[in-house]
């Protein structure tokens, strides 16, 4: 008798102890799941569109206020409507595009062409201590010199055409890819790399399940700094190597505005750099961050 009451007994705490743990697991779950929801459109419209905006008119009504003014003499600082006046100009000309296509095309160009050399030169920087030794001081050097410096070489090697703009770009950006790249492999925990060979990604293949996703965030750091100095290095070369045969970007379209003394102009050009390099970071770079810290939990979606 005294044996079944304790086999009941045991039997009781079995199922507590179920209950507690169903319990604790249920918890747990309740504290890990998110809850996905659509984001009303008037929070949107609130938090990403209406602050911009607002500082875009706060700019345009300082900038009216100076104009009115008159802190310096009109031919050096032009009013919006000026600017404005350009930009029509440009659209009914037809030769607007073809300014922002021009710059766009060669610049993404040019960084892919960067991103297919830096990234086996980083890994390769990375993982050999002799290469690491013998090219990682040049990459640092290469990367804090001005892009700028490339031009005139490249003018004399390669001519004046579409090939010096790429040289030029490539020098200024492929540095900042392979040192990004370098930087991220370098915070990969030794154990990530150890618990990979154990399970037999060696060789190509744990570069590319292993290395290559642990180091994404370094990684993505040095492909925004890749596409600032590839942008960079474009302007520059478009502002200072000008050719009839190299059509007109924006860097050729500033340079315009300078021999030409229209100051609306050379901010019409200005105003369109600034606007292609956020829109590249906000339709491309912006999406691949939040992935990447979505990825690793660094980042809820609700």
């Amino acid at each position: 008798m005294a044996s079944t009451d304790t086999t009941a007994t045991e039997a009781a705490a079995v199922k507590d102890a179920a209950q507690d743990l169903a319990g604790l697991e249920a918890g747990l779950d309740a504290l890990d799941a998110v809850r996905v929801s659509r984001t009303p459109v008037r929070q949107v419209l609130v938090r990403k569109v209406l602050p911009p905006v607002a500082a875009i008119a706060l700019v345009l009504v300082v900038w009216q206020i100076l104009i009115w003014a008159k802190v310096t003499d009109d031919y050096k600082l032009p009013s919006p409507s000026q600017v404005w006046d350009e930009v029509s100009n440009a659209w009914a000309q037809g030769t607007l595009l073809g300014y922002i296509w021009t710059s766009i095309s060669r610049g993404l160009f040019g960084f892919l062409l960067a991103l297919v050399i830096g990234t086996p030169l980083g890994l390769l920087v990375a993982r050999v201590k002799v290469v690491r030794a013998a090219i990682g001081p040049v990459l640092s050097g290469l990367q804090s010199l001005p892009s700028v410096a490339w031009v005139p070489p490249a003018v004399l090697w390669l001519g004046l055409n579409d090939k010096m703009m790429y040289a030029v770009i490539l020098l200024g950006a492929v540095p900042s890819i392979a040192n990004g790249l370098v930087a991220g492999v370098d915070q990969i925990p030794p154990l990530h790399l150890r618990a990979g060979q154990t399970l037999g990604a060696t060789g190509l293949r744990g570069t590319w399940h292993i290395v290559l996703p642990a180091s994404l965030p370094g990684y993505l750091a040095g492909l925004k700094q890749g596409w600032a100095f590839s942008w960079r290095s474009l302007m520059a070369a478009e502002i200072i190597a000008s050719s009839p045969d190299l059509g007109v970007g924006l860097g050729q379209l500033l340079e315009q505005g300078r021999e030409t003394s229209s100051m609306s102009m050379v901010f019409l050009a200005i105003f369109l750099i600034l606007i292609v390099g956020i829109a590249i970071d906000l339709l491309i770079f912006s999406p691949l961050e939040r992935w990447v810290l979505r990825s690793r939990g660094l980042l809820v979606k609700n």
